[in-house]
């Protein structure tokens, strides 16, 4: 695993507390590795070569390391921020798939779904963790959600809540395959996958969802 930047930390500030980033990564690997339970302080004490010591005046527990670490892994999923406005149905169609793509890609990620996990399996003993986890999906939401308040203003859609439009964009994007990642029963879909999935729900929600003249 690369390094990581704990939460509003600037890349100059990591490179200036390198014990802080050590930690951070053998954290995340050991926690990935063996699980939250099995992954000591000691155990990532020794991997980011650091004393116990040093570890507790950084992060006082192993439960403000998970959540660092779950905040840091979740605030790096990239989502696109450059898409157009559209201006008819079709570039709408253009811009939903191409932020379904991403979102199933990203979300996907062996890497992501491994903090997924870790936040399930720890919500209860540390609930800030299940929370911290909440408000990335609160903001991968967000951005269906303005895509489609957008289109419903530009007449592209008609009336609806658009929180409850972009709920619907959601459920036809994923179906079961969060659960099926999620279970390990499925690998992380691929990129033919992805596309196909992102276009399906797109055309699919397009159906669903005629322009404010009601055509479709």
């Amino acid at each position: 695993m690369q390094g990581v930047l704990v939460k509003g930390q600037t890349k100059m500030e990591s490179d200036q507390n390198p014990a802080r980033d050590r930690i951070m990564n053998a954290a995340m690997c050991a926690f990935l590795e063996l699980g939250y339970a099995e992954a000591s302080t000691l155990e990532i004490a020794t991997r980011a070569q650091v004393s116990k010591r040093e570890l507790y005046a950084l992060f006082g527990n192993k439960q403000a390391m998970l959540a660092a670490c779950v905040t840091d892994r979740v605030q790096h999923m990239p989502l696109p921020t450059d898409l157009p406005r559209a201006r008819d149905r079709g570039m709408l169609a253009v811009v939903l798939s191409k932020l379904g793509m991403t979102i199933l890609r990203e979300v996907s990620d062996p890497a992501v779904m491994g903090v997924f996990r870790l936040a399930i399996t720890e919500s209860q003993r540390a609930p800030e963790v299940a929370r911290t986890l909440e408000t990335a999906r609160d903001a991968v939401r967000a951005a269906v959600h303005n895509v489609v308040a957008q289109a419903q203003s530009d007449g592209l859609l008609g009336a609806g809540d658009p929180a409850e439009m972009a709920g619907r964009y959601f459920a036809l994007l994923w179906g079961d395959l969060m659960v099926s990642v999620l279970l390990r029963i499925r690998a992380a879909p691929g990129h033919k996958e992805i596309e196909r999935r992102a276009k399906n729900a797109t055309a699919d929600f397009m159906r669903l969802y005629p322009d404010a003249a009601g055509r479709s």
